[in-house]
């Protein structure tokens, strides 16, 4: 591929600048690998609706354990 062959080209239709910004965005954010993503650090008001210690586990009386204080 040369330096003046295009990455994409538009085969069908006029789209505008904000479509074409939106689908260069999107061809960008598939071809970044997957481990370059970092989740994004939950905030202290996130982390404040947590429950505090041991996660909660499923089963029989899960629901209403999920309610009590620990």
């Amino acid at each position: 591929m040369s330096a003046e062959e295009p990455l994409f080209r538009v085969v069908r239709g006029v789209p505008t600048a904000d479509e074409l910004a939106a689908l260069v965005g999107a061809i960008v954010a598939r071809a970044r690998p997957a481990s370059a993503a970092k989740p994004a650090a939950a905030s202290q008001w996130a982390r404040s609706a947590r429950p505090a210690g041991a996660a909660l586990v499923a089963g029989p009386g899960a629901w209403r354990a999920s309610g009590l204080p620990r």
